[in-house]
């Protein structure tokens, strides 16, 4: 049987690399986000039957109007890569405007919630019964970087919402793991080439990995069985500063 797989925040970065390598082993893939535009390029990209549709996930009722599509289309969600996020330039937190706050809160903890909450409802009403919710959290829910509490807290939020869902899920055979990246190559990474903030207030400039590794990390953790589950991965370049950071 096809499974079915949405990866949110589909249309670029480490989601469009994961879509790819997802809609390339056997699923099919729906990507998610808000510029439908850009997803339809990121759908011919992928190929293989990958459908594109748009979708605020901030917005409760356009995330109930996403899993209604998939739910009357497929019949079924087997995977949730719960990926889109966003953030802010660094700042120290009483410089952090409510604005810039509630822009990262809004896209990176509440939008994971809605969509996993609509893929825990699907997932526990579906026959069979059951699936599994992929977490994109951040090497920032461990460790933070000088300037970043929206974008730490919401990674550190996740680790609670992962952690929640986990137990939830274990009635009705829905594993919930949680990866954690650091410095994959991307759009979001491109600056740590000239130099990023570090912990003692210095700018150096960091190693990044290509996302080909996120995306057969993530590829790894959607094919375990339902039996088995990877709670939580990191995944980083393996030089940047992380162990040790601080």
């Amino acid at each position: 049987m096809t499974r079915i797989a949405l990866v949110t925040g589909g249309g670029s970065g480490i989601g469009l690399a994961c879509a790819k390598t997802l809609a390339h082993n056997d699923y099919t893939v729906i990507i998610t986000g808000r510029d439908q535009e850009k997803l339809n390029k990121a759908a011919v990209e992928i190929g293989n039957d990958c459908e594109a549709i748009a979708s605020d996930i901030t917005q409760p009722d356009q995330v109930d109007v996403l899993f209604d599509s998939i739910e009357k289309k497929y019949g079924r969600l087997d995977v949730l890569f719960n990926n889109a996020g966003n953030n802010v330039p660094a700042a120290p937190i009483g410089d952090v405007s409510a604005e810039d706050w509630l822009k990262v809160i809004n896209v990176n903890l509440n939008g994971a919630f809605l969509c996993a909450r609509g893929a825990f409802n699907l997932m526990r009403k579906q026959k069979p019964q059951g699936g599994r919710i992929i977490n994109n959290g951040s090497v920032s829910a461990s460790a933070p970087r000088p300037g970043s509490a929206p974008y730490t807290s919401s990674k550190h939020a996740i680790t609670g919402l992962t952690r929640s869902i986990s137990l939830d899920g274990r009635p009705y055979n829905i594993a919930c793991g949680q990866i954690d990246i650091g410095n994959a190559a991307s759009d979001m990474t491109k600056k740590m080439v000239g130099g990023v903030p570090q912990a003692d207030l210095s700018i150096k400039s960091e190693p990044v990995m290509d996302v080909a590794h996120v995306a057969n990390s993530v590829l790894h953790m959607a094919n375990l069985p339902l039996g088995a589950n990877v709670q939580f991965m990191t995944v980083m370049a393996t030089n940047m500063p992380f162990i040790g950071r601080g």
